[in-house]
Parts: structure tokens; sequence; C-alpha cells
């Protein structure tokens, strides 16, 4: 059937009517009915501000080891009573040389047991510059063996060699130069202390490795022994920055030891060491002491002398003295302000006599914190690496000396002082330059400008219980918190 076009249009409109009434589901005409509820729009996410303040943290239960913290720390204006640590970039006090460890005969040894790939792995870990690694920037090496070697030698031992036609340092070459240059292949501008533990045999008055004390007659093929170890490290492409004359100069009983009391290291300075680097160019800066707090009058003494005392770049602290504080580092350089102040030895006992949390306080307290408060240029502890029976040693050395690392096979356990370097090493870079910095209460702390612009504070909560505290600088506040025993550095 044909439909006429008015009758077509008419039936349709009729349908979209229809249609539209059943899409309304037949909804009433009634004006008394509720309007649609417009749609919520979604809520827009909160917005986050990025931290100003990177935290990393080490807990003395190893909840966290050395570990970044994801909280955001943003600075703003002070609400609340909390200690404030205040930090003043405009005090200025010592440019920071590094931190690092003891590289021993024993720990080069350990190392070069390792495979190949494990042991560059560990050396990237500890000594380069990334992201990834901790950024060791300093060690200490015996010139000869020391107690941490698994035997006694020197580089001259003899029989008597007074023009030291015999001197060589191959014993050195077996494993701890190899691995010395691989730790400097990864990070050239280490610097490197050497002490020597002994003189040889042949030079000394009992000619023994152990006690003795250096003869006069020997005093100039000694200062020409120093002489040809930091020419001949050089030939071997290891720069020697500085020298201590004798390891423990007060100590004759390690094994090897050698006594040098403060009036012959000072007429040895003068005499001849000095004056034998100077003829042979060398520049590489000697250190007086090298022993514990307890006895400031040695270096004061060396220092004191106006003939040695132009040749002295400064003086070197071990913390085995803990009845004499470390502040009595503090003591030297007032006296001698001119003179730098190096801290150079503390071990970590074997498990069994201490404990990982209380270690940690310790270290990072009287060494990390303290010792640079009191004018030190470095931090060194002893030692870097050890095998799970804590060696290798000298018959009679140290048997209880915990590494940094422990090595077994290609396994690496991290230790006390692994950690303890690390909240300085890796963000406190060579150049830094100490600042000012208060100490409210058991906050023990210690602040740093570096080279990049960053500022780093390194803060202990030596308390037993948790601690909030602000963290101010140029007048603005962050809030943050310790529990007790807790070590945190923060770099902003």
């Amino acid at each position: 059937m044909l439909f006429s076009f008015p009758t077509l249009w008419r039936r349709g409109r009729y349908l979209l009517a229809l249609l539209a009434l059943l899409a309304t589901g037949c909804k009433s005409s009634d004006s008394s009915s509720p309007a649609p509820t417009p749609p919520v729009p979604p809520t827009p996410p909160p917005t986050v501000v990025p931290s100003q303040v990177a935290v990393w943290l080490t807990m003395p239960d190893k909840s966290a080891l050395f570990f970044r913290q994801k909280s955001s720390l943003v600075f703003g204006a002070n609400t609340n009573s909390d200690p404030i640590i205040a930090v003043d970039t405009t005090q200025t006090y010592q440019t920071i040389d590094g931190f690092g460890y003891c590289l021993t005969g024993g720990s080069a040894q350990v190392m070069s047991r390792m495979s190949a790939d494990s042991r560059a792995a560990l050396i990237k870990e500890l000594f380069a510059t990334d992201s990834t690694s901790l950024g060791v920037s300093y060690l200490r090496v015996s010139i000869g063996a020391s107690d941490l070697n698994d035997q006694v030698y020197t580089y001259d031992d003899g029989p008597a060699d007074p023009t030291l036609a015999n001197f060589s340092l191959a014993p050195d070459q077996a494993y701890f130069i190899p691995v010395l240059k691989e730790i400097l292949a990864v990070n050239p501008n280490i610097k490197i202390l050497g002490s020597p533990w002994t003189a040889p045999s042949w030079m000394k008055s009992n000619t023994s490795p152990v006690g003795g004390s250096l003869l006069p007659q020997y005093y100039d093929a000694y200062a020409q022994y120093f002489v040809k170890y930091i020419q001949g490290m050089k030939s071997a492409g290891i720069t020697i920055d500085a020298v201590t004359l004798q390891n423990e100069p007060l100590n004759p009983n390690n094994n090897p030891s050698m006594v040098m009391q403060a009036n012959e290291q000072a007429d040895f300075i003068k005499n001849n060491v000095g004056p034998a680097f100077r003829a042979a160019g060398i520049t590489t800066k000697i250190i007086a002491y090298d022993h514990n707090t307890d006895r400031t009058d040695y270096p004061l003494t060396v220092l004191g002398d106006a003939a040695a005392n132009p040749y002295v770049d400064g003086s070197a602290f071990h913390f085995y003295s803990p009845a004499s504080p470390i502040s009595v580092l503090s003591q030297v350089h007032d006296a001698f302000p001119s003179k730098n102040v190096y801290f150079t030895e503390l071990w970590t006992q074997a498990p069994g006599t201490s404990s990982f949390g209380g270690d940690l306080a310790y270290h990072v307290q009287n060494l990390e914190i303290g010792a640079v408060r009191n004018w030190s240029r470095n931090v060194l502890e002893w030692n870097l690496a050890s095998d799970a029976t804590f060696g290798p040693h000298t018959p009679g050395g140290c048997d209880q000396c915990l590494g940094a690392v422990t090595i077994n096979g290609n396994a690496v356990t991290r230790n006390q002082a692994y950690y303890s370097v690390a909240h300085s090493s890796k963000f406190v870079r060579p150049g830094s330059v100490r600042v000012g910095s208060n100490v409210p209460g058991n906050l023990q702390n210690v602040a740093y400008k570096t080279p990049g612009g960053k500022r780093v504070l390194v803060v202990l909560n030596a308390g037993t219980t948790l601690q909030s505290f602000n963290i101010q600088y140029k007048g603005k506040v962050v809030n943050t918190s310790l529990y007790g025993g807790a070590v945190a550095t923060y770099i902003w």
C-alpha cells in the first residue's frame, strides 16, 4: 500500500513520540517531581610536594641498614616546641679530606681470594662515587707489614744494608699493590696515608720486629727508606699523600712494633726525614704521633720543636683510651691552629664482645661526629676486610679485629664500620667544609656544606627513646624523629 507524504509524516511523528515515551520509562508529567541529580565530578588526587631533604637511616636493631627513607620533608615555619638543630653555613671550620678504612695487607689478601667479578663488584660498591656506592675517599695503608698481615716483613729485611741496596716492594706485589690499583682504577682521587709498624730489625736496638727503638746511626738510612717507598709506590701508579713515621710509637707489644719517643720523632723529622723529602722533591705530608688521645704531650712536643715544626703537616690520633675524650683533639688544634688534625684508627671488636647497635653509636658519636667536631680532616676505621676467623694476622697480632666487611669466599657480610663510615663517605665529598651546628640534648650531630652546594647533617640519637626534633636552616625548619641509637644523614 502506498501512503502520501503527509500521512507518512504524521505516522513518523507518532512513532517518534512513542519512542520518546518509552525512553523516559513513561515518566509522570507531575511538575512536583525532583530534577535529576547532576553527576559528581571526580575528586582530584592530593598534591604531593617533593621532599626537599633526603634521609638515609641505620637502626641499631638492623631494621634499616643505610636505607633511604620515603618520607617527605619540606622546610616551613616552626609550629612545635621540639629541640632544634640549627645549621649555620656562615660558620666554617676545617676542610674534609675524606672518610674510609685501613686497607691492611690482610684486607687485600682476603679480597684477592675472591673471584675477579665478585671483587670488582665489592670495590665498586665501596669506592665508586655513583648513586649506588659508598664513595670511600681515604685509605690508610701499612708501610711493610702491619699486625693484620699473615707474616711480618719490611722492604729490606737484612742483613744490615745501610745503603738500602736491597730495598724492594716485592712483598707487596703478590696481592696488596694489585688490589690497591684496582681500587684506584675505580676512584683515582682517593687519598692514601702510609704508616710503618716497624723499621727493619737490623736498624733497631733489639734487632727484633717487636719493640725496640730506631738506632741513631740508622736515622739517615730510615729516612731514605721512606723516600724509596714513596718513589717506588709512585712508579707503581700509587701516590702517597701523607705518612706517619711510626704507628703507635708508645706501644712496644704489637707484632710488629717499634717505640719512638716524642723527642726522638722530632729529631728524626728535623734532621733526617724533612731534609730527605726536600732534597728528593717529595711533597708527601709528614704527620706526627699516630697514637692515643691520652698523650697529647707527644704531638705538642713534636709541633713545639721549632726546627721540626715547618716539616710537619699535623698530628694523628687513635681512640683506645676512652678516659681521654675525643675532644682533646681540639686542645692540640688550638695550641697549633695552623697544623692539621687527623683520625687514623679505631677497631671494631669481634661479635660476642660488642653489639651492632652499641658499636654503631660509639663509633659515630666519637669518630664520624666527635673527631670531626674537634677538627679532624678525616676519619679512618680499622680495618677494611677480614675473613670469617678475623684474620689474617701475624702471630700475636689482633685476633679479634672485625673488618668493615667479612669476606667468606665470594660472600660479603657488611659490619658496623661499613655503616658508620657510609653515613659520611657517600655524601661528604672531599673538599666539603664543616659548618656550624648546635647539639641539643642527646642529638649528637655534625654539619657540612659540600663542593656541589649541598648541605649534609649527620645525626645520632644517643638517647634510648624516640626523639622528635627540628632541623633549622635559614629560618625555616623540617620536623623529623629518630629512635634511640639510630643514625641518619640528612641531605638538602
